[in-house]
């Protein structure tokens, strides 16, 4: 297995080209159906964001950091009092129907985001991901892909070669632009970069926390904190 060093180097030498050239093989525009800001069943809308994002939505939206995120509830316990434990990530906060708590439809049920402009790297670049060398990020069944290069599985060494991939979505398979499919490639490689980024500095900044009952802890690249996004050692 790879260092995540020697993948950030992969990430980091990514073509926007063939990146969008993947792109367009598949195909891609958003018909706004909210399935990728809405929750599922009894699943709650699950999405990444980076601890900058939350700041920027803090700063445009004029909200508190516990209404623009929340602990990811992965690796969280059910407490007496509700979740607690550790976690490692940060998702867009939810309202009470498990929905992205900046997901609006209007009268005829035609979804938009509050928060177009500011939204996190996540949302812009759904619903596609990269998975380097054979890696990938859960994010879902993989309904595509196409490899990078060579537009193949492997290369002529019998390696792995990194690769696009889409995630279940209305909107694949339709036609886009040149210009568009630029536009989500360099966001789709500027998220690549920034997921092992953070990686990276959760490793490096992690302590081992003690955590009460009934007490949540987040470690994020900027150390350990409270659910409200204050540092712990504050």
């Amino acid at each position: 297995m790879q260092s995540l060093e020697a993948e950030l180097e992969e990430a980091r030498a990514l073509e926007v080209d063939a990146l969008a050239d993947a792109i367009e093989s598949i195909g891609f525009e958003c018909t706004r159906c909210g399935a990728c800001c809405t929750g599922e069943a009894e699943d709650d809308h699950t999405a990444t964001v980076f601890p900058d994002e939350v700041r920027d939505l803090q700063e445009t939206t004029e909200h508190d950091w516990r209404d623009v995120a929340r602990p990811m509830p992965y690796g969280l316990a059910d407490g007496e009092d509700g979740p607690e434990g550790e976690t490692f990530e940060w998702a867009l906060q939810t309202d009470s129907c498990g929905d992205c708590a900046f997901y609006e439809e209007d009268d005829n049920g035609v979804g938009a985001c509050v928060a177009h402009d500011d939204r996190p790297l996540i949302c812009r670049t759904y619903p596609f991901s990269v998975a380097l060398a054979g890696t990938s990020q859960p994010m879902g069944e993989v309904v595509d892909s196409v490899a990078l290069g060579a537009q193949r599985e492997v290369d002529e060494t019998g390696d792995e070669e990194s690769v696009v991939q889409a995630h279940e979505c209305e909107g694949l398979g339709r036609d886009i632009s040149r210009s568009d499919a630029e536009d989500l490639a360099a966001a789709l490689k500027e998220r690549a970069v920034r997921e092992l980024e953070e990686a990276i500095g959760v490793r490096d900044a992690y302590e081992p926390t003690a955590v009460d009952p009934g007490e949540i802890v987040v470690h994020d690249s900027e150390g350990a904190k409270r659910p409200d996004g204050t540092p712990i050692d504050d």
